[in-house]
């Protein structure tokens, strides 16, 4: 059986971006509304799933094992405020590199929906980059952009939302029409 998935970006939506790389746990930094919204997307019952780029690891900015640790007490952080990450999805290759799962590509979607069995077409990925609504379009899911202001010609179907908690507000009317149960 498939079902609906919550597919987030990390930076920008959960912590907040840095031009320099989150490259340790020192420099994450939760976002406002993140853990507040995390708990609520929890209470969707949906699984939640982190799909992300992280070229920093390509760059040899960070290991993999660097970028691991800093998951798992990111995860530790969530799970103690109420919310959940039920797996995550790293891009680690460069820009350029030519790979199917950097975003705009849709290829963590894609392996997280086989591996997890969702049903890609009834997911919803918030992100806060034009990449993050390229590859929910690509892959055939909804999109929801956290942004300060909705762009211009931004496809009037891409809710825009100030941060995660309100984005959970969306998730929940979402996947309240696709199963009037929920």
């Amino acid at each position: 059986m498939t079902e609906a998935a919550i597919f987030l970006d990390r930076d920008g939506v959960i912590n907040r971006r840095r031009l320099d790389h989150v490259r340790s746990w020192a420099d994450f930094e939760f976002l406002p509304g993140s853990l507040d919204g995390l708990r609520e997307i929890t209470r969707v019952g949906a699984p939640v799933v982190l799909v992300t780029n992280q070229s920093a690891v390509g760059r040899g900015l960070l290991s993999e094992a660097d970028l691991g640790a800093i998951h798992q007490r990111m995860r530790n952080v969530i799970s103690a405020a109420g919310g959940r990450i039920d797996a995550i999805y790293a891009c680690l290759h460069t820009t350029g590199s030519g790979c199917d799962c950097r975003k705009p590509a849709p290829g963590l979607l894609k392996r997280a929906a086989v591996d997890l069995k969702l049903q890609i077409e009834t997911s919803v990925l918030v992100g806060d980059s034009a990449s993050d609504l390229e590859a929910a379009e690509a892959a055939g899911c909804a999109a929801i952009l956290v942004a300060d202001e909705r762009p211009n010609g931004l496809d009037p179907a891409v809710a825009t939302v100030s941060d995660l908690r309100q984005a959970a507000d969306v998730i929940a009317r979402h996947l309240k029409r696709l199963d009037p149960r929920c």
